[in-house]
């Protein structure tokens, strides 16, 4: 998924697997493998090429992340303390990106542009 996400554009096996190759000896059957499980269970999409099938990833890494944490916090007896735990292991810099991403995030429920807050 990786490298689909970085293309950020329909890839074939054989890009993938080139591209995986200059780090590691891996076998096309592999590539192949990983991208048909991928595809039936519906990360990725694919459309006929000539006679190979080109990839494209469903969804963005921005929001395959947003479900993992969803997925994670959702299956926690304490919501709020896993939430607190989760705070506490950030970074300031992370810390400071979930402020700007909760005012977007607030701006977006209240239709209001985000100068426009407190008047």
């Amino acid at each position: 998924m990786t490298r689909v996400w970085k293309w950020n554009r329909p890839v074939t096996v054989r890009e993938v697997l080139e591209d995986l190759q200059r780090e590691r000896s891996i076998a096309y059957t592999t590539v192949m493998t990983v991208m048909d499980n991928l595809h039936h269970k519906g990360w990725l999409r694919r459309e006929v090429e000539g006679r190979a099938y080109r990839y494209a990833a469903v969804s963005t890494r921005a929001a395959y992340s947003a479900a993992l944490m969803n997925e994670a916090w959702s299956t926690s007896d304490n919501p709020a303390a896993a939430l607190v735990a989760f705070f506490g292991m950030m970074s300031e810099e992370q810390r400071d990106a979930l402020r700007d991403a909760m005012r977007v995030a607030q701006v977006g429920e209240t239709g209001e542009s985000p100068g426009e807050s407190g008047r």
